[in-house]
């Protein structure tokens, strides 16, 4: 078990919701075969899909990934990120604390191989520093039988994509993202490979710039960008994009401080070649299509 779980109780005014449950699961078993020749049983009947939730508004949710939600009997994630989605009659919601990713990949698998139609939630992508590789890792080193199970991966909007879109499009050519967390490698290996994207003149996306516990490794970051760029490389902090907590500022990287960001925060910074174009209110920000 981790974290704790939540059972919604059905009533009579609930049959619409259940038939939409239904009619979502045979869209998603027409949709996708099953994993293997063998997933077809009575034990596993189950299935798990890891969907992006996208950055925040419900508009932003792909119809894929609600169609597995309302399909879903367990909902399992960081509790944040299960909070966003609506309770309804029949639907078991398995909440657990940040950092216990592999646990909660073991033991959402766990209730999918129990016959169990399961969501593992994530924020944005679930592929793109979430819980899509943490799903793979416990498949990768858990039991023979998991591998057979029917498991899907469900894109989503992730931070940098709809960051950019409110801005114009600021990674309209060559560009990468990279997590500036060090709970799971070391900074030696962040410097190197922000030193290397900003030598190589990529666009970047920065995601989990500055927390409480590690406020330094942003402004080690934004030294190195100034070791290397113009001052006036252009910079984006979007903070909690498409929440009622929405903020965005665009500045030149001269003016950038560490306080601009948080753990809620994703730092779009361009390349040499990217542009301001002066408007009323936000400029927009834009990478040409070509390079020289």
């Amino acid at each position: 078990m981790v974290g704790r779980e939540r059972r919604d109780g059905g009533g009579d005014g609930h049959a619409a919701r259940r038939n939409r449950g239904a009619r979502a699961a045979l869209l998603l078993h027409r949709r996708r075969p099953r994993a293997g020749p063998q997933a077809v049983t009575a034990a596993a009947a189950g299935w798990l899909a890891v969907a992006g939730l996208g950055p925040g508004d419900a508009a932003l949710i792909t119809p894929e990934a609600q169609a597995a939600l309302d399909a879903a009997t367990d909902l399992v994630g960081y509790g944040p990120y299960v909070a966003r989605v609506a309770p309804r009659p029949g639907l078991t919601v398995h909440a657990s604390d940040n950092r216990v990713e592999l646990d909660r990949a073991r033991h959402a698998l766990d209730l999918a191989a129990a016959g169990r139609r399961v969501v593992v939630a994530s924020s944005g992508d679930p592929g793109v520093f979430a819980m899509a590789s943490a799903v793979c890792e416990a498949v990768e080193a858990g039991p023979a039988d998991w591998r057979g199970l029917d498991i899907r991966v469900l894109p989503g909007v992730t931070a940098m994509l709809a960051a950019a879109a409110r801005v114009g499009a600021p990674l309209g050519h060559d560009f990468c993202a990279i997590n500036l967390s060090d709970n799971l490698k070391p900074w030696a290996l962040i410097e190197r490979r922000l030193r290397l994207a900003v030598e190589a003149d990529f666009a970047l996306a920065l995601y989990n710039p500055r927390s409480l516990a590690r406020p330094e490794g942003f402004a080690r970051a934004l030294a190195l960008l100034r070791e290397v760029c113009e001052p006036a490389r252009p910079m984006v902090f979007a903070r909690a994009v498409s929440t009622p907590e929405e903020a965005l500022r665009v500045v030149r990287l001269a003016e950038a401080a560490p306080e601009m960001a948080d753990m809620r925060t994703v730092v779009l910074i361009g390349s040499s070649l990217t542009r301001l174009i002066p408007r009323a209110g936000r400029p927009f920000v834009y990478t040409p299509r070509s390079a020289p």
